[in-house]
């Protein structure tokens, strides 16, 4: 059996790009390799969900955010938190296609399913 990855991204837009830059390729990766995927998008992250947003991200030496959000979203799931959406007054509307808002209690259920392994990034 393969493991499923969940992958908690905390960070995006904001002066911490290079963080999430590795969230996406280990996430990328993981999914090519043939693993479930899952990133959750928490705090400034959630921008990265909103259209044109990852598009102007930009991290010297990495691959475009755009380029890896949309992988995630073909190989795996993409997430938004729903009290981080609240407080930026982001709603499922705000998002790209097929992003979800989801709570603690589904990634929860994520994280502690059988064969999961879970990072923080």
């Amino acid at each position: 059996m393969t493991r499923s990855l969940v992958i908690k991204c905390t960070t995006g837009t904001d002066e911490n790009v290079e963080r999430a830059s590795q969230a996406f390729t280990v996430a990328v990766t993981a999914a090519s390799a043939g693993a479930p995927v899952s990133v959750w998008l928490t705090g400034d992250a959630v921008w990265l969900a909103v259209p044109g947003r990852a598009e102007a991200v930009v991290l010297e030496g990495g691959a475009p955010f755009a380029e890896l959000r949309d992988a995630v979203l073909a190989m795996g799931s993409l997430t938004v938190c729903t009290q981080c959406a609240l407080r930026r007054k982001l709603e499922q509307s705000d998002l790209i296609e097929g992003v979800r808002i989801a709570g603690a209690p589904t990634f929860v259920e994520e994280a502690l399913a059988e064969g999961a392994q879970a990072l923080i990034y």
